[in-house]
């Protein structure tokens, strides 16, 4: 959270020192229409990411009343595909900020408001086309993956056998999925099986329950996500395996902290994700409108091992996430 209101204000910093004029001031002016399209709350980091959207678009709007929002969340892609086309045909949105809820199917749609002469800002999931985007704001998706497997390739010795649990089939996973494998390439470490889990925690247990009845040995396993840990998890204990394998997730939910503060055994560490990534968006976004300030291309938000040692830096128990 910290980073992000940091990178906030630079980027506020830039907008006066390019105009000369001040920020609020600017807010003044032509009014524009940002249609906000993301996946609904159906797990925790999605409830954060939903929370974080709601809070900014609250602030954006006071701060800049020449902004209006139009906000619209999909549980499915289809839904999803419709909202975005009802924004441009009823709405007249100026821009988009969506959050994909798969890439391939939001891929033609999302360059169709492109072609229209909208702008457009993508998040935490690319696209399957690159470059329709202006600006891509996520956090780092190579970074997670890498830090993860280097974390099992510390940790496990030479011949050790593991279970991996993929989420959404999306551009992001295949980053995470790759940089994992890259990382652990060559530390003899067996993967057993890998499966989509969805970023589901329902899915995960029904995917970890699978894995339990296929493998007699399993010494660690990559949830990849936090709520699928905790899907993980619940299978691991219902078949009595508990001191058998741990577990690593990503995403900072404060349950796992907590379990990493706590040095629980089965949770040793957690990687960084933060759903807050909505909030850059809508507000790098928002300079567009107000500033003369240049905020084309990428933003990426780092990941980062959470450790016993400094889970308390990503410990916040009043957050929905």
């Amino acid at each position: 959270m910290e980073r992000r209101t940091f990178l906030t204000t630079a980027a506020i910093g830039a907008a006066t020192a390019a105009t000369g004029v001040s920020v609020p001031a600017l807010a003044q002016g032509k009014k524009a229409v940002i249609g906000v399209s993301i996946p609904s709350a159906t797990h925790g980091f999605m409830g954060g990411l939903n929370w974080h959207a709601q809070e900014t678009i609250k602030r954006l709007k006071t701060t800049y009343p020449n902004l209006e929002f139009v906000l619209a969340t999909a549980g499915a892609v289809g839904k999803q595909v419709n909202d975005i086309e009802d924004m441009v045909a009823t709405r007249n949105i100026d821009a988009l900020v969506v959050l994909p809820f798969e890439s391939e199917p939001l891929t033609s749609p999302v360059k169709a408001v492109k072609d229209a002469g909208k702008w457009v800002t993508v998040v935490d999931r690319g696209l399957s086309q690159p470059g329709i985007e202006d600006l891509y704001v996520a956090g780092d998706n190579t970074a997670f993956g890498r830090v993860s497997g280097e974390y099992f390739k510390a940790n496990l010795k030479p011949g050790a056998k593991i279970v991996v649990l993929r989420g959404i089939p999306t551009t992001l996973d295949n980053e995470r999925v790759d940089a994992f494998q890259a990382a652990i390439a060559g530390s003899g470490i067996e993967i057993l099986d890998m499966q989509h889990g969805n970023w589901n925690r329902d899915k995960a247990f029904q995917v970890m329950q699978d894995y339990l009845s296929k493998h007699k040995k399993i010494d660690a396993v990559w949830a990849a996500d936090d709520d699928m840990a905790i899907g993980v998890m619940e299978a691991i204990s219902q078949a009595g395996r508990q001191k058998e394998m741990w577990i690593v997730g990503g995403a900072g939910m404060k349950e796992i902290i907590k379990r990493v503060m706590d040095k629980d055994p089965q949770i040793p560490v957690d990687v960084s994700y933060t759903p807050a990534q909505i909030s850059t968006a809508l507000e790098v976004t928002a300079l567009r409108f107000v500033s003369n300030t240049p905020v084309y291309g990428r933003f990426i938000i780092g990941s980062t091992l959470i450790t016993a040692e400094n889970a308390a830096q990503f410990y916040f128990p009043d957050s929905p996430f």
